[in-house]
């Protein structure tokens, strides 16, 4: 008895955890960034211990708690994030890889993000990306009114040129932000897991991280596009490259870090240095371009191989 009774109280506790992470995300201004990427791991550790169809019916138990005392939240919080935990959790459950599971994370949350977006435009009539641009081009605004003696108009430009190019790039934006929060929530629940004695699969090391030389040709053939083909604004064609664009250069930086990563690993360097490296090209985003030049060229000529023939 005490056996069929645990998964409904543990149930419970959990319905209780998400609960407090919702108030804590609507009303803590200050932790709110923190827990919003806490908000699926009550789902992926209650799916990973007890199965697809206990976490189903806990997912409808907190919605159906959540269209008593806060209706509209309802849908979007169960949709968001109910769902990606319950995946993530059965797919580790499941023993599928790190970049297995991390795949069925960011579709789920891609899927949710389109589905937000839609009901945003349908049923409230607000455009998501038309409001970040109204506030964004407010906030370029107020600066260029406020430093009329710095001249620098080709700045402003430059960052309404940027805002306008939202909504071309919307889908990429999708796909980049599903991935990264899906990235982040597997890496948050894993450690909860491992804590709890459950055994996970865990992503290798970044060092040896790679993709296949085929995306060389991917981001050739696309930047050949962009800059000697002549394509409509708005087509079809203009916005599958300019998509892809933003996706594929991540890649490479990616694929760079990999390298850098790589080489402090085999010159057996603290790898605290590598990580410094990575925040400054968070930090100083022209960095970036030269970790992504590296990215290039180790995917053409194959840097890591060439660097540990010569350990």
């Amino acid at each position: 008895m005490m056996n069929e009774t645990s998964p409904i109280k543990e149930g419970a506790l959990y319905i209780g955890i998400y609960l407090l992470l919702i108030m804590a995300t609507l009303f803590v201004p200050v932790i709110s960034l923190f827990t919003m990427f806490l908000l699926p791991v009550p789902f992926i550790i209650f799916a990973a211990k007890h199965g697809l169809r206990p976490a189903i019916f806990l997912m409808t138990v907190s919605f159906a708690v959540l269209l008593i005392i806060a209706y509209p939240l309802a849908i979007i919080f169960t949709i968001t994030f109910a769902s990606t935990g319950v995946v993530i959790g059965e797919l580790y459950r499941r023993k599928k890889t790190a970049f297995g599971v991390l795949l069925g994370g960011s579709l789920t949350f891609i899927a949710a993000i389109i589905l937000n977006f839609i009901g945003s435009i349908v049923i409230l009539d607000v455009h998501p990306i038309e409001s970040v641009q109204d506030a964004l081009y407010e906030s370029v605004e107020t600066t260029e009114s406020l430093l009329p003696m710095l001249g620098q108009d080709d700045t402003f430009e430059t960052a309404a040129g940027f805002i306008d190019g939202l909504t071309t790039v919307t889908p990429a934006l999708f796909i980049i932000l599903g991935i990264s929060y899906a990235f982040t929530v597997q890496w948050i629940a894993s450690f909860i897991l491992r804590k709890r004695k459950v055994d996970v699969t865990r992503f290798p090391p970044l060092r040896e991280w790679g993709f296949p030389k085929s995306f060389i040709w991917y981001y050739l053939i696309m930047y050949i596009f962009i800059y000697f083909v002549d394509m409509e604004e708005g087509s079809a064609l203009y916005m599958a490259m300019y998509n892809l664009l933003p996706i594929l250069e991540l890649i490479m930086v990616i694929q760079g870090l990999a390298c850098i990563f790589f080489f402090f690993h085999v010159k057996k360097i603290h790898k605290a240095v590598p990580v410094a490296i990575l925040f400054l090209g968070i930090l100083f985003p022209p960095l970036l371009y030269l970790i992504r030049i590296l990215g290039i060229i180790d995917l053409v000529f194959d840097l890591r191989k060439r660097m540990d023939t010569n350990r």
